[in-house]
């Protein structure tokens, strides 16, 4: 069982791990273990996840989401597999909790008079600065 929240808990039969083996570090010891994990958790056909969470899990623009609504988590930061798994289901968690958080809406502000003046005021310096770098020409 994954604990995200006091309200939300994934049961191990929603989550589908496999095993492969880890690049990196390790010596011979690597081509032999399947120390890397790939966590895979299907967001979009879970009962486990309330609807507004799944619905802001889904709009997000995450690589780690398929087409499908699956969210791939893959760790191998760690030598051991055990450390891995811990690692990935964690990570899998803070995924959660931040669906669960609201985005609070954005307020439209107009721009100050003071920073209109400063605006037009950088525009009218690099005119100038621009103006002296080139030759006049309509002299010659």
């Amino acid at each position: 069982m994954l604990i995200v929240t006091r309200s939300i808990a994934i049961p191990d039969t929603e989550l589908v791990e496999r095993f492969t083996r880890a690049d990196g570090p390790g010596g011979q010891h690597v081509n032999r273990t399947e120390s890397a994990v790939e966590l895979r958790f299907d967001v979009a056909g879970s009962p486990s996840l309330p609807e507004d969470v799944r619905a802001r899990l889904l709009a997000r623009r995450d690589r780690r989401m398929t087409d499908a609504g699956v969210l791939v988590i893959q760790a191998r930061r760690f030598r051991d597999q055990a450390r891995n798994r811990e690692d990935a289901r964690e990570r899998l968690a803070d995924v959660l909790r931040e669906g669960t958080v609201v985005a609070r809406k954005r307020v439209a502000t107009k721009p100050t008079r003071a920073s209109k003046e400063r605006r037009l005021a950088g525009k009218a310096q690099r005119s100038q600065t621009k103006k002296t770098r080139s030759r006049d020409w309509s002299r010659e």
